[in-house]
């Protein structure tokens, strides 16, 4: 049962950063440079 919990807060919050991942990719903002793309030549779109 605990595992289960566990299981499941774990797959929410994996859930949460990949939407937040998406969400930025789609304001154009990028890991690589550190969310302004006009200083990197626009590459990371």
């Amino acid at each position: 049962m605990g595992t289960g919990v566990v299981l499941f807060v774990l797959a929410g919050i994996i859930v949460l950063a990949a939407r937040s991942m998406v969400k930025d990719k789609k304001a154009g903002k990028s890991l690589q440079c550190g969310g302004d793309c006009k200083h990197c030549g626009g590459h990371c779109r």
